[in-house]
């Protein structure tokens, strides 16, 4: 009989629904259960395609002995970190104060009252049944001791994150970005691009950020860096050369061998790094893996209603990465005549070049496409050969039995990946990028916004609904942004504009100029946590502000400037010692250093003028216009002639008139 996950939505928690464990989700039945009954609570934390979860599932809660003692004295909750960061937040902190790491899968042992006491991450079936029965003993023979932990662990989950009040400065230095990057340059690897050491992760906003620095700082070496990296990554096998789309990491220092999961969101701001990049040096693999990533979204990850899905598990048939890898003679057998050189610039080799004999995970030298010239191929003709045969091949792997789908509808995560589109079509004009956004944005207003005026974590289903966190709406505020300055339909910044009011009014604490990730109504748990520092993903902290930061200088809002100044004034002193943990907060200090840029575009030919733009690099610029409009920018300045204005800290050029005028302008 299935436990209590079986009526859940989400694919991990239904995973676990036939285990021998009596596994509840997180709620009230659960918790009230273990107070009643004076147990010890197992809070069991992961995703459906992190692959140490199955092992760990496989192993331990699999085991009908290991399941026996669970039952007997603990009450068991299954969390999905994706649906409930809030509480993944929470434990994880703990975890991390307790044994100084973290990951998934997230293991916490904790009181009847929900605080922790001890935990960890995989362990071992052995170790997790002893691990246990010394738990369940001090909790018999010396409670006072686990509730002196809990105390003391509680007081640290409280405080973590939590910056104090800082004055804001009159300004700041192109000498705080020096003090910065000058030590975040040290960890670079010169030889395989991003940072020393394995495993690696792609980390957008940290080459984002070190791009943008150093084209307007005028540092050619941090650029050639980002470059050199980016280039890496595309070419290795964290990188579905066939498929398109990127793995959560590598676990060498090639990027190589991926973590084969793919994630909706390492893709969504993959595609706009690429894309960003492209537009400062346009390098053809760029653009390759934009147009391949995207297609493998709309491919494999878009629902009927124009949703995106969360993610694809790394194992199939139980075993890792088997979906992804070739042998060489499958190659010849589907390729025919045009295996022997797609065998070459691919590195492919009958013994293999990964741990199972004859298996070869893809990968190209960053220079390969050398090869095609020397092969007599023009451009043109490499590209078609390349689309010609992986498509081959994608008809072919599509046989096989393909990795689970994570099918949940994040809000957040949906919102980053339409912010990928809408960059991709701004850089390439592609107007079916555009298409494609709208569709998810409109899917956004369809299915994920609350009664409330509000946001969904997801949409609700099976009578369970999850109230947004504070990423659904800084990411949903910064999506709708890229859309109004890729449409100039006003109507995009109203809403990010009413969706801003929401979370001043629900996630905001104006005495402490603090924002929470949860909502002042969200359901108590036994920390309310800030998110400050910059994951892979940006923080939430990080992300509304640069986003009160855009809409208080297009609605020439003070009081929207004054909390973005006032969060980045908390942060700064911080982010010099591990630049990379404030990337997204670097990226806010560079544009205040830089100055504010905004591009006014008015008149018939707005769009024109626009696309000529978007061929240019201008980084940390705001694009106005339209033909009509309420925006204070726009004031007066509407007409019948299409006409360009440059603003530069709040001071206007008179009008221009000629794009080639107009980028001069910006760029020199």
């Amino acid at each position: 009989m299935p436990n209590k996950l079986h009526s859940e939505t989400s694919p991990y928690l239904r995973q676990h629904q036939f285990n021998p464990v009596e596994w509840y989700p997180w709620g009230e039945e659960a918790l009230q259960k273990a107070k009643a009954e004076n147990k010890l609570i197992i809070v069991s934390i992961g995703y459906a395609a992190c692959h140490w979860c199955h092992v760990m599932e496989r192993e331990s809660f699999e085991d009908e002995a290991i399941a026996e003692l669970m039952n007997a004295h603990f009450v068991s909750i299954k969390v999905d970190r994706e649906e409930r960061p809030d509480i993944d937040q929470i434990y994880m902190v703990a975890v991390q104060l307790m044994t100084g790491q973290g990951g998934w899968p997230l293991n916490c042992v904790c009181l009847p009252d929900g605080r922790p006491i001890y935990g960890g991450t995989y362990f071992p079936p052995g170790q997790w049944k002893q691990f246990l029965q010394q738990l369940v003993a001090m909790w018999a023979e010396n409670p006072a001791l686990a509730n002196d932990y809990a105390e003391r662990l509680t007081a640290g989950i409280q405080q973590s994150e939590q910056l104090p009040f800082a004055p804001i400065p009159d300004g700041y230095t192109q000498e705080a970005l020096t003090a910065i990057v000058t030590p975040w340059k040290d960890r670079f690897d010169k030889r395989e691009g991003g940072y020393n050491g394995a495993p690696k992760f792609p980390l957008p906003n940290n080459w984002l950020f070190l791009l943008r620095y150093g084209v307007l700082m005028d540092n050619p070496e941090v650029v050639n860096h980002v470059h050199f990296t980016l280039r890496k990554i595309a070419s290795g096998g964290i990188y579905d050369q066939v498929g398109g789309g990127f793995a959560r990491y590598a676990v060498d220092t090639r990027w190589h061998i991926p973590h084969f999961e793919k994630m909706l969101y390492d893709n969504a701001q993959l595609v706009s790094l690429y894309s960003e990049a492209w537009q400062q040096r346009p390098v053809e693999q760029y653009k390759r893996v934009v147009s391949e990533t995207l297609q493998w979204v709309q491919r494999e990850m878009t629902n009927r209603e124009g949703g995106f899905h969360c993610a694809l598990d790394a194992d199939s048939e139980g075993v890792e990465g088997k979906f992804y890898t070739f042998q060489q003679h499958e190659i010849e057998a589907v390729l025919g005549e045009d295996a022997e050189l797609f065998i070459r610039y691919f590195g492919v080799t009958a013994e293999g070049n990964w741990e199972e004999e004859h298996t070869n995970v893809l990968k190209i030298d960053i220079e390969a496409d050398s090869m095609a010239q020397a092969a007599g191929f023009s451009a043109e003709e490499w590209s078609g050969f390349l689309v010609a045969a992986k498509r081959k091949l994608i008809d072919y792997r599509s046989k096989r039995v393909r990795p689970a789908l994570d099918d949940k509808l994040l809000t957040a995560w949906n919102a980053m990946m339409l912010k990928g589109f809408v960059d991709a079509y701004r850089v390439f004009d592609e107007p079916g990028y555009l298409d494609v956004a709208l569709a998810n944005a409109a899917f956004i207003k369809m299915r994920l916004y609350a009664e409330d005026g509000g946001l969904w974590r997801q949409p609700p289903a099976n009578g369970k609904a999850i109230g947004g966190f504070l990423d659904d709406y800084a990411f949903t505020i910064e999506a709708y942004i890229a859309l109004y300055e890729a449409t100039f339909d006003e109507a995009w910044l109203h809403e990010a504009k009413r969706l801003v009011a929401h979370v001043l009014g629900n996630f905001y604490d104006a005495t402490t100029s603090t924002f929470y990730y949860t909502s002042v109504h969200a359901d108590p748990l036994i920390a309310r946590k800030t998110e400050t520092m910059d994951n892979v993903i940006s923080s939430s902290t990080s992300t509304i502000a640069r986003q009160l930061r855009w809409l208080g200088l297009a609605f020439d809002e003070p009081d929207y400037t004054a909390i973005a100044e006032q969060q980045l004034a908390k942060v700064v002193p911080h982010i010099a010692p591990y630049g990379s943990a404030y990337a997204n907060w670097a990226t806010h200090l560079l544009d205040e250093v830089s100055g504010s840029l905004e591009v006014v575009l008015t008149g018939p030919e707005c769009q024109t003028l626009r696309r000529e733009l978007d061929r240019h690099y201008v980084p940390g610029k705001m694009i106005l216009g339209g033909t009509k409009g309420s925006l204070p920018l726009l004031a007066g300045r509407m007409g019948e002639v299409t006409r360009a204005y440059v603003c530069r800290n709040k001071t206007c050029s008179m009008p221009i008139t000629k794009a080639d005028e107009l980028v001069q302008l910006i760029t020199n």
